[in-house]
């Protein structure tokens, strides 16, 4: 009984191996958190994450948009510091989209160089042709419609003296007085208008026959301008810039027919019933319609305009309220029928779209910016369209279509060295 108490006491004493470590007291498990807690944990990191990624998302499209407005200011700017040698080399491409037929045509039957020189020729009778037929009716009704403007300003004076303004002599001449002083004195300011006139139409000749000289290059040797351009180019580049140009030139050539198409039908409608009317100058009127109406819509409402002060003051107001409504009704024509079918096919822009760059390229450049703002944005909805179908094409770097020349296993055969083994 001892022994096994000893026995006992010993094994305690020496703390033996097999004695179990002391355990710490027991203490009641901690409380689970509420779901009402967890909830609002939750709801505070999703919240989080989102405005997080929101904010990230605004940073991002914010740098593209600065980026994007840097790079239209820069180009503003280098378009602007260029722009008289930009201008010959635009309008001789847009007359060369025009000759181009006939240049193509003639050219199976003799040169190139002859083909372009007659078309070019044939382009300055047809110029001169017209020139020929305006001026004379021009300078025979100037006389008529100036004694009709004189008649007409009796007539203003006449309504302003009777019912409802009743004013009398003394008041309108009062008020005839004033505007010959403001005349008076903006005198300065018209003759330094006329002189810049003058100096204007100087530029016009220099840049017209510089016009004329790179139109014949650009038919003669067209076609050899990409070739030539590949030295400059790496192999990878060469492909997307001849698609790119191809896509232009096509861009270019429909919107020109399409709007000359557009300017035709204006033009013939409206002239009909100008002559119809008998108005004065119904011949350069037509004309003139013609021609404008390559600066869409701003273009054919100006010489709306001018077509109905002419009748205003050569037929008075009833025969302009029907010169009035021919132009409105030829201009819902154009906008609803014809611009969408035609042009609109051709360049796919939207008419706030068309708008904006027309008054975007005349506050800038006159009208020499208006009538080029459109085929200005055409060509850049292909070349963003292009870029477009690259990038959708081949995501992760730039598309690579085929390239003209032997395929890459040939390639790399022609460049092993006679006898060297693949």
């Amino acid at each position: 009984m001892f022994d096994r108490l000893r026995a006992a006491l010993g094994v305690h004493r020496s703390g033996g191996e097999d004695a179990p470590s002391p355990q710490p007291p027991d203490r009641p498990p901690a409380a689970p958190p509420s779901a009402t807690t967890a909830t609002t944990t939750t709801t505070e990191n999703t919240g989080s994450v989102r405005v997080g990624l929101a904010a990230s998302i605004v940073a991002r499209w914010s740098l593209r948009a600065l980026a994007i407005a840097a790079a239209l200011y820069i180009a503003g700017w280098l378009v602007q510091q260029t722009w008289s040698l930009l201008l010959p080399l635009v309008l001789a491409l847009l007359l060369s989209t025009i000759l181009w037929p006939l240049m193509q045509a003639l050219r199976r039957l003799m040169p190139s160089a002859l083909a372009a020189l007659i078309s070019m020729l044939g382009f300055l009778a047809v110029l001169t042709g017209i020139v020929w037929v305006i001026v004379p009716r021009v300078s025979a009704e100037a006389g008529e419609l100036i004694d009709q403007l004189y008649e007409a300003v009796d007539d203003f004076r006449g309504f302003l003296g009777g019912p409802p303004l009743n004013l009398d002599s003394d008041q309108v001449a009062d008020m005839l007085d004033q505007a010959l002083n403001q005349l008076q004195q903006h005198q300065q300011a018209i003759a330094t208008s006329l002189l810049t006139g003058v100096s204007s139409l100087g530029s016009f000749l220099v840049n017209f026959v510089l016009v004329l000289f790179l139109t014949f290059f650009v038919l003669k040797d067209g076609p050899r301008f990409l070739p030539w351009s590949h030295r400059w180019l790496p192999d990878r580049g060469r492909g997307h810039v001849d698609a790119l140009a191809v896509r232009i030139w096509k861009t270019l050539t429909g919107f020109i027919w399409s709007q000359a198409a557009v300017a035709f039908v204006d033009a013939v409608l409206i002239g009909t019933g100008l002559v119809i009317l008998d108005i004065p100058f119904a011949l350069p009127i037509t004309v003139a319609i013609f021609f404008a109406s390559f600066i869409p819509i701003v273009g054919a409402i100006a010489t709306g305009i001018l077509a109905t002060l002419v009748a205003l003051i050569d037929q008075g107001f009833l025969i302009a309220l029907l010169v009035l409504a021919i132009v409105l009704v030829v201009q819902q024509l154009e906008g609803n029928l014809l611009q969408p079918f035609l042009v609109g096919r051709t360049l796919s822009l939207h008419p706030a779209v068309v708008l904006g760059a027309v008054t975007v390229g005349g506050t800038i450049f006159g009208i020499i910016g208006a009538f080029l703002a459109v085929p200005a944005a055409g060509t850049a909805i292909t070349a963003l369209r292009y870029a477009r179908e690259q990038a959708v094409r081949q995501p992760s770097g730039p598309a690579a279509e085929p390239m003209p020349g032997p395929a890459p296993e040939k390639r790399d055969e022609a460049a092993q060295a006679p006898g060297e083994e693949p």
